[in-house]
């Protein structure tokens, strides 16, 4: 599993699939290559100030760490945008929520699309 650190990447990510959640919002693109497992976090500052951004963003990485390595395709982007509610949810109910959304966008089910 990579990481997504360019802007560009993140853009592009953004104009696939998105599934909210109550602590995030998953955003999942197919690059059409076999490569890794790609993902990015982002936390705006409407969440909070750096301290919260920080806790939100690594709360995200854990679920990600503990429940997406068997879940998630290759050849996929998926960013998670962080919310201020990812602050006091249990992280039993945001590991849900992540499996939740990951069943969602590969299950051929359509989520929703934003123009």
């Amino acid at each position: 599993m990579e990481r997504l650190k360019q802007r560009a990447d993140f853009l592009k990510a953004a104009t696939g699939a998105k599934i909210p959640a109550a602590a995030f919002v998953l955003q999942i693109r197919p690059r059409g290559d076999a490569g890794p497992v790609r993902v990015g976090f982002t936390v705006s500052r409407k969440v909070g100030n750096a301290v919260e951004r920080n806790r939100v963003r690594r709360r995200l990485r854990e679920v990600v760490r503990l429940y997406g390595e068997t879940r998630m395709h290759g050849g996929h982007d998926y960013v998670l945008v962080g919310r201020q509610t990812a602050l006091s949810l249990p992280f039993e109910r945001i590991a849900h929520d992540f499996e939740r959304a990951l069943g969602r966008a590969h299950s051929g089910a359509r989520p929703r699309q934003e123009a």
